[in-house]
């Protein structure tokens, strides 16, 4: 979600999923849940016309922005000098990043469209080693959703395999008052603080396979859901399989697949 200090200037586009936020103080309370400490650069997704921006401006941090709408683009370049040579007119989703910080350690930040932000999540993971902190507005049910621990009704996919990675921590709720246009829905602000030990004990396309299809039945115990691993019988009757996915934690997921990684291998 872009954001915007005066709505006259940039159109809010429907199609880029484009709701501007007009609250001084929430853009500031944003751009101040990152730690600033352990890289020299933040990106910051969709900054619409920098209500962010010129926050993240007053950091020790060198800040880039990236994106896709071109009249938030040359409003950005025409009032924002010092930020000019470092706005990228890119698709944060298709864009190799390393073009930029030719792999430095970079936080992200931003007001997130909603109809990417699991994406954008899904490329942060992916760049893991590069990115030690990301805060974020989406909808809020997104934001719950990555930071909800084993046992809530919206612990799934998104939660397991971030928190794999990363210290997750719902912030704040944002309500639609505070946008223009206003969304139909609450947003809400998370942080992600990569966890100092990272690396898995398993093989992590294994871990994201094993997550992804005991939650498409979720309501089945892994015993069944898991069936099309071809997962040998001894292994199967493994206390942990009568488990149903949301009962177990990221450290038990990691388990799981350990245990499944080394009977596939016998």
């Amino acid at each position: 979600m872009a954001q915007n200090a005066n709505q006259h200037q940039v159109k809010a586009k429907k199609y880029l999923g484009q709701h501007f936020l007009n609250d001084e103080s929430i853009a500031e309370k944003i751009a101040n849940s990152l730690s600033f400490k352990g890289y020299k650069h933040v990106l910051e997704i969709g900054p619409g016309m920098g209500v962010l921006t010129k926050y993240l401006l007053k950091k020790e941090t060198t800040t880039h922005v990236i994106e896709i709408d071109p009249e938030s683009v040359e409003y950005l370049k025409n009032n924002y000098l010092n930020l000019a040579d470092r706005v990228i007119e890119q698709d944060f989703l298709k864009y190799n990043l390393n073009e930029v910080f030719e792999n430095e350690p970079f936080a992200i930040i931003g007001n997130f469209p909603y109809n990417i932000s699991t994406q954008i999540v899904f490329k942060t993971l992916e760049m893991r080693d590069q990115i030690p902190e990301f805060a974020g507005m989406f909808q809020k049910e997104v934001a719950q959703r990555i930071c909800s621990k084993e046992g809530s009704k919206v612990y799934g996919i998104l939660s397991v395999l971030t928190q794999a990675f990363y210290d997750a921590e719902y912030l704040f709720t944002v309500p639609p008052s505070v946008f223009n246009p206003p969304p139909k829905v609450e947003s809400g602000v998370l942080l992600l603080k990569r966890k100092e030990n990272y690396t898995l004990s398993c093989s992590e396309d294994l871990l994201f396979k094993v997550v992804k299809t005991a939650f498409q039945q979720r309501r089945k115990t892994l015993r069944n859901s898991l069936k099309t691993l071809n997962l040998s019988d001894n292994l199967r009757e493994d206390s942990i399989f009568g488990m149903r996915p949301e009962q177990l934690s990221v450290v038990e997921f990691i388990r799981l697949t350990t245990l499944i990684e080394n009977d596939l291998n016998n």
